[in-house]
């Protein structure tokens, strides 16, 4: 199989799998969006959606949300991980969002990336998922994938995102990347891994890894 038919493969696969395609995380707006994006890093999208509910009942906007004190903020988001880090950075982003972008969320990557605790993947996904603009967000099951698969080296996110930008139909990265991830937990995850399940890597995969299943 060439390249070009792997990757024709895997369209049709993710197609066929995920005509509708559901947004992980439960939000309302590019801000709440944003902020339960942000509370996912190293974290579950499950328990996201338990915590955000009850930090979006205090605050689910800006000007709310610097109501709040950074503590009563990590209070409530402890359970996701990482919660001083993240309070720091949902308190000190509304702040800049009031500041600098009268409360709205940007639509740009860059503008998006200048804020505290939001990094390239992050406003990735914003600008994906809450604006439709064309973007490749690449997590660790996209990762993983683009490396079974023979579609990438794996040997970092920033290259694997250029790989998939480079070999998939711009017009079609924002329903991938969230396709890609779907699959990677349902039929390829990184543990209890059954090849048999996997019909994507098991077609087009490597053949290393294959020989070692």
């Amino acid at each position: 199989m060439t390249k070009s038919e792997k990757v024709a493969f895997v369209i049709s696969t993710l197609q066929n799998l995920y005509p509708e395609i559901p947004i992980p995380l439960d939000h309302k707006d590019p801000y709440t969006l944003l902020i339960a994006v942000l509370l996912s890093a190293q974290s579950t999208d499950v328990r996201v959606n338990q915590i955000t509910p009850l930090l979006f009942a205090k605050a689910d906007n800006p000007y709310d949300m610097v109501t709040l004190s950074i503590e009563e903020i990590r209070d409530i988001i402890k359970p996701v991980g990482l919660s001083p880090m993240k309070s720091k950075g949902i308190w000190g982003l509304s702040k800049m969002l009031i500041e600098e972008h009268n409360g709205e969320v940007p639509k740009d990557l860059e503008a998006l990336e200048k804020f505290p605790a939001v990094g390239h993947k992050t406003a990735s996904v914003v600008v994906s998922q809450a604006f439709g603009i064309p973007a490749f967000p690449v997590d660790t099951h996209i990762h993983r994938l683009m490396y079974r698969w023979g579609l990438s080296n794996g040997k970092n996110v920033v290259q694997t995102e250029k790989d998939a930008k480079r070999l998939f139909p711009k017009a079609l990265w924002n329903d991938l990347h969230l396709q890609i991830i779907w699959y990677g937990r349902e039929y390829s995850p990184a543990r209890g891994w059954n090849i048999d399940k996997d019909i994507i890597t098991r077609t087009i995969g490597r053949k290393s890894i294959l020989k070692n299943k």
